[in-house]
């Protein structure tokens, strides 16, 4: 896995192009199906990814906290919510809750979330390759294929399934 995580970047790299453009083309005329197709894809994807193995997006990139998440993950440590923004959070350029620095405070040597009941809606549903209206987060999309094999993985799937013109 670290061998495919270190190479991963450079896949991405090399696929940007030609995702940019087919990303282009879904957001302009969307297959109706492509939300159950995402569905099956990234079903299919995790069904054989085992994150626990990686855990390159928790040790490269940090989550949004909203409120509601720091509301809980403060519960959870029984700790008053903004003791908990002092003590792990920043405000980021974008005036988002982010992490004070990665890898994740809460990311174990054995690749295990310590929060992981009660963590980040963002970690929850990340990498996002099974949300609703699929084409709307392609930005993000490209982003997460250079940080997950699995997204990547999908992603590549997905070019074969859908048939744009």
């Amino acid at each position: 896995m670290d061998e495919v995580i270190k190479q991963l970047p450079k896949l991405a790299q090399e696929k940007h192009s030609g995702n940019k453009k087919f990303f282009g083309k879904l957001r302009k005329k969307p297959p109706k199906d492509l939300d159950y197709v995402m569905q099956e894809l990234h079903e299919a994807e995790f069904r054989k990814t085992d994150c626990l193995k990686c855990a390159n997006c928790c040790k490269t990139t940090g989550p949004l906290f909203t409120n509601a998440d720091i509301e809980r993950i403060a519960k959870h440590f029984r700790m008053k919510p903004q003791k908990f923004i002092d003590q792990f959070l920043r405000v980021d350029e974008d005036n988002d809750y982010v992490l004070q620095s990665v890898p994740c405070t809460f990311l174990g040597a054995d690749n295990y979330c310590s929060i992981y009941e009660v963590r980040p809606k963002a970690c929850r549903e990340f990498p996002h390759t099974d949300r609703k209206k699929f084409q709307q987060i392609s930005n993000l999309t490209l982003k997460n294929v250079a940080i997950c094999p699995a997204a990547y993985n999908i992603v590549e799937e997905m070019k074969r399934a859908i048939k744009l013109k």
